[in-house]
Parts: structure tokens; C-alpha cells; sequence
């Protein structure tokens, strides 16, 4: 990625009251050897289990043709034919917004019967032009297209009906929230913080969507995303002893010499870089947890926590869910992982004679394999950027 130029993604859903799953599907891909993202947003007909097949059948073909530059028109009447048909309104059907964007800023947005997008620059809404594609076969079908060059701190907004339409039909929003009430909250969002997350702005619009509702009882599924064009947020995570001592200067200086957050993980990967760059280092009390150890602080780096046990419980909340009545080692390092965009790992690979006893439970891997897992699973599942070096 562009050292200029990121692309943070922030989504929220709220399932329609009374059904088990979400009508709506979210899919976003990276694809880095086009050095694009692709973040669609379908609206199956109906709710619950009938629309989610919909929604989910459209976001794959729809990511399948958008991936592979096939003509729109083409593949809009492909999911139309292909999508089932309702037997009480006769129509195969579900909604869809698409966003193409290259990481230099180029971005194509693809809309069918979705409420249109937001733009917002420099704290203020950008009406963007678009062009309608009519197909044959589908007379009632228009797909709008929109191109835009995107600017650090833009942000794509893109929602679904059931945001727009939040309560509709009660005496103070007699026609529902609409596309403008959810603008001017967004705008108010921004103003009063300039640099708000992606994922905690789609969080905030879902949840006033359903302070719109009777009860905040959703009438319909809710669901947002935002698209955040900013500097990438980097993070230095080391953990594990240099193999040869000689290199422990160098090691330390990685922490003194990198332009964003740190992380130390490990007891002895922090005495090193205690010595080596002459900081002070004291437990930190306010990190009390009964089965993670404590973290420490330290002068110039943003978090210090204990190694392995620390390590294989991020991966147990990247892959379920932050705990978020917990203040350990783990669930700061968890959030601070996943507020950044770049991580680079700097990975010792001086074996912890500690770690081979086999007295110890078999899920305690070795360091360098639960780095691993972490590193994969925040490729695929939170698409950010990771690299990993060995020492």
C-alpha cells in the first residue's frame, strides 16, 4: 500500500427484530496484486434465512464479476436470472452496492436500488456524479455508476433501507430516518471528532438507526459501511529474544527507530530493550487478571504484556471477539492490533527452554506458530496490512 493512502474498513449490522440472521451480507475483499478493495453491500428481499440466501448469493457473483472487470450490465441481468423467485411478488431480487477502489485513490462506486451513497470531504457532503445503465432483460432494473478520486480523509458511507427507513411509520418519523437524517448525524459525527474510525462510525449510524425504532425493535435489517481513506496507523510488534545476543543493540533499536505505535511481548524481550536502550520498566497494577499476566510500563512503548499465554489469547479474540469487560494484556493488545493497518512482527527466534516442557498444556505453541495464526487470521478476516521478520 501507498505509504499516503489507506483504506480503512468499518461495518456494523443490526438483524431485523425477531429473526435469527441477518437479510443483509456484507463481503469485502482485498486483492493485492491489483492493489485494489472491493466492499459490497446487498439487501436481500424480505428477512431473515430467505433473504440472507438472496443477499449472500448476490455479494458472490457480484464480487466474482467486479473482481474479474466484467461489464455490469451483463452481470447485473446474470444475478437476476440466477437469484430465485418470490412466489408471493413474483420477482427475483435483492439490492446491491458496490465499491472498486484502487489504492491510488480511483474509485468506481456500483449501485442498484440501494439508498444512494455518502461522500463526505473536508467534513462536508460531495454530490458525485453518476451515469445510469439500464439493462434489456430487466426493464425495472438501473444500476447507477459513480467515479471518484479519492482524497486522504474521504469517506464512503454506504447503507441499506433499513437505515434510511429506521422507524418509519411512528409520529416523529412518520417516513422513516431517511438518507438526509442519517447524513446530517454523520456530519455531526465528524465534526465533533475529525479523525472518528471507520468501524466506530458504522457502529454509531447502526446503532441511531435503532434509536429511531419503537422499542429499538428494528422494523428491517440495519446495516452500514464505511470506507475511511486516511495515513496508514502502524504498529511494532516484537516478541522472542534475538538468537545471537550480539544482536540484542539492534533488536532494542527497532523500537527507537520506528515511525508509529510498539508492542513488546514477553518478560525477556523486555528486559532487552529495558538494558539496551537504558528505559525504566514497573508493572502495571490497573491490568490485574486472573489468567493473563500483568502488563508493564514503559517509557516510549505504547504496550508491554507477557509472550505466549498473552499471544495465544489475541488469537482466541481475534478469531471470536474482543472481551470487552476485560482490561488484560490481551484484550489491550487485541484493540491496539486492530486500530492499526500496518503491523510488522519482529519475531526472536532464541528457543524459551520453558516453553518445551511438556508438562505445559499442548495448546501453548511455539511463539513463532501462534504469530503465525494471528498474522493470518488478520490478513483474511480484518484485511490489514502485516509483515514478519525473524531475528
Amino acid at each position: 500500500m501507498s505509504d499516503s493512502l489507506f483504506i480503512e474498513i468499518g461495518t456494523a449490522q443490526q438483524q431485523k427484530y425477531g429473526e435469527d440472521c441477518y437479510g443483509d451480507t456484507i463481503y469485502s475483499k482485498k486483492i493485492p496484486d491489483e492493489r485494489r478493495i472491493i466492499s459490497i453491500l446487498s439487501d436481500g428481499l424480505g428477512s431473515g434465512v430467505k433473504a440472507n440466501i438472496l443477499s449472500s448469493m448476490t455479494t458472490r457473483m457480484a464480487m466474482k464479476f467486479v473482481e474479474s472487470n466484467m461489464e455490469l450490465a451483463h452481470s447485473s441481468d446474470i444475478i437476476m436470472d440466477a437469484l430465485p423467485i418470490c412466489q408471493i411478488r413474483k420477482i427475483s431480487y435483492a439490492t446491491f452496492s458496490v465499491v472498486d477502489t484502487e489504492l491510488d485513490g480511483k474509485t468506481r462506486v456500483f449501485e442498484m436500488d440501494n439508498p444512494p451513497f455518502m461522500m463526505i470531504r473536508n467534513g462536508r457532503p460531495v454530490n458525485v456524479r453518476c451515469r445510469a445503465i439500464s439493462s434489456e432483460k430487466w426493464k425495472n432494473r438501473t444500476i447507477n455508476i459513480s467515479q471518484i478520486t479519492n482524497q486522504e480523509e474521504d469517506r464512503l458511507i454506504l447503507i441499506s433501507d433499513g437505515v434510511s427507513q429506521a422507524g418509519i411509520g411512528n409520529h416523529k418519523y412518520p417516513l422513516g430516518w431517511q438518507r438526509q437524517g442519517c447524513l446530517d448525524f454523520v456530519l455531526e459525527k465528524i465534526r465533533k471528532n475529525p479523525h472518528v474510525s471507520a468501524a466506530e462510525l458504522a457502529q454509531n449510524i447502526v446503532g441511531e438507526a435503532l434509536n429511531k425504532e419503537v422499542n429499538r425493535r428494528a422494523g428491517d435489517d440495519i446495516s452500514c459501511v464505511v470506507l475511511y481513506f486516511r495515513k496508514p496507523r502502524k504498529l511494532l510488534v516484537l516478541s522472542g529474544p534475538p538468537f545471537d545476543e550480539s544482536r540484542d543493540r539492534e533488536y532494542a533499536e527497532l523500537v527507537s527507530d520506528y515511525d508509529g505505535k510498539t508492542a513488546i511481548c514477553g518478560g525477556t524481550t523486555a528486559n532487552i530493550v529495558e538494558r539496551e536502550l537504558c528505559l525504566k520498566c514497573v508493572i502495571d497494577k490497573t491490568s490485574i487478571d486472573p489468567n493473563i499476566p500483568m502488563c508493564s510500563i514503559m517509557d516510549g512503548v505504547d504496550l508491554v504484556t507477557e509472550g505466549i499465554l498473552t499471544l495465544t489469547d489475541v488469537y482466541r479474540m481475534l478469531k471470536e471477539g474482543i472481551d470487552t469487560d476485560r482490561n488484560n494484556g490481551a484484550t489491550r493488545l487485541a484493540r491496539l492490533l486492530l486500530d492499526s493497518d500496518r503491523i510488522d512482527f519482529v519475531v526472536g527466534t532464541k528457543i524459551n527452554i520453558a516453553h518445551q516442557d511438556p508438562n505445559l498444556p499442548m495448546e501453548l505453541e511455539i511463539r513463532r506458530n501462534i504469530i503465525k495464526n494471528i498474522i493470518r487470521i488478520l490478513q483474511e478476516k480484518y484485511l490489514k496490512e502485516t509483515s514478519v521478520r525473524y531475528i
